[in-house]
């Protein structure tokens, strides 16, 4: 908002003339954002123990998770809210795909402080029915990427790193298509959220990732250089992103082994649709394989271990998802982690590497 009441005084004062670049107001939304998160975070955590909002532990998940239970849970509260104020002072509301991008992030925000709020109050694993759940998922989702296309926020085509052009044009099947990869990537990076800082660091990667992907595809002179579709105010989205690696440092503090807050569902299912959101209105709804490669690999896994255990009654893995099966081969919960996100960092690498390769 504050954006909006500087932007027209540009024109008399050339300081505020820094308010114009998408650039700027991205650091600026990143600095707002992690001053904010730590701030706040120490806290909302001290509330969270005060209203003995603590985890349920799953019975069948490793032992030495047990010792977790009772750890203030619902931190995605504070980095959305956190991420939010960022956008409020610095982010362009004019903006169609910045719009959509929060609709989802702030429907999925709702279903997951439910899904928690159903779990910590019934003292269970449960919470939401997983019918109830991607209904409203993809309910959000097709409302979302009806508007992108029936408003021309974004088109129906389909690219492909490596091609310069479009491989084909879905049409209106674009939408059911779009709202997949926005709730598979929710669901996905829920599924990744198991051990301390595993979930937030992929999550900060692929938000900076997406934020570069946004930023290009925005400029229309860099994205005709680079070969890849131009999408009219989608630059407006490094804005979303500077605030959500903010916010995602600031819970990184507290979340980092061991943690002293989980992100819980409220979190998980939110962010996921967020960077869903922006793989789409950036056309990278492919390349996001790449970019969110651990997020792919922890979904893939469970459904995996599904597939092989109702049809063959064996288990691939000793435990789904993928970072409990290391666990139990004996890696320490800290060497899981950072190797996970070691490999999410190169997974970016070579997503933005594909840049030059069109």
């Amino acid at each position: 908002m504050l954006y909006h009441w500087l932007y027209p005084m540009s024109q008399s004062s050339h300081l505020l003339n820094i308010f114009k670049y998408i650039t700027f107001r991205s650091f600026l939304a990143f600095l707002i954002a992690t001053i904010v998160s730590i701030f706040w975070g120490k806290r909302f955590i001290a509330y969270m123990k005060l209203r003995q909002f603590g985890q349920i532990i799953r019975d069948e998940g490793p032992e030495s998770h047990k010792k977790k239970k009772g750890t203030p849970t619902f931190g995605g509260v504070f980095i959305l809210g956190s991420a939010v104020i960022a956008c409020a002072i610095c982010g362009n509301f004019v903006s169609f795909p910045f719009l959509i991008t929060l609709f989802v992030t702030i429907s999925f925000f709702f279903l997951g402080g439910l899904d928690d709020y159903l779990k910590i109050l019934k003292k269970n694993t449960k919470g939401v029915n997983a019918k109830q759940k991607l209904l409203w998922q993809f309910s959000t989702a097709l409302l979302a990427s009806y508007v992108m296309i029936k408003f021309n926020v974004t088109d129906s085509k389909l690219y492909f790193p490596f091609f310069k052009s479009e491989l084909i044009d879905l049409g209106w099947w674009y939408v059911p298509f779009a709202a997949f990869v926005i709730v598979g990537s929710s669901n996905a990076l829920n599924l990744t959220d198991g051990l301390d800082g595993l979930a937030i660091g992929p999550t900060i990667i692929s938000a900076a990732t997406l934020g570069v992907l946004a930023y290009v595809s925005g400029h229309i002179e860099i994205s005709e250089y680079l070969f890849i579709p131009h999408v009219p105010d989608v630059g407006e989205l490094l804005v979303l992103s500077g605030a959500l690696i903010g916010a995602g440092v600031g819970f990184l503090w507290y979340n980092a082994y061991p943690a002293e807050v989980f992100m819980g569902d409220v979190g998980s299912l939110s962010l996921g649709g967020c960077l869903g959101t922006i793989a789409v209105l950036t056309k990278n709804e492919f390349l996001f394989v790449l970019i969110g490669g651990i997020f792919v690999i922890e979904a893939v896994s469970v459904i995996l271990q599904v597939a092989s255990f109702k049809t063959r009654g064996k288990r691939i893995f000793k435990m789904a998802p993928i970072h409990h099966h290391f666990e139990l081969l004996g890696w320490p919960e800290t060497k899981v982690i950072v190797r996970f996100w070691i490999v999410s960092l190169i997974f970016a690498i070579l997503a933005l590497a594909t840049l030059k390769l069109r």
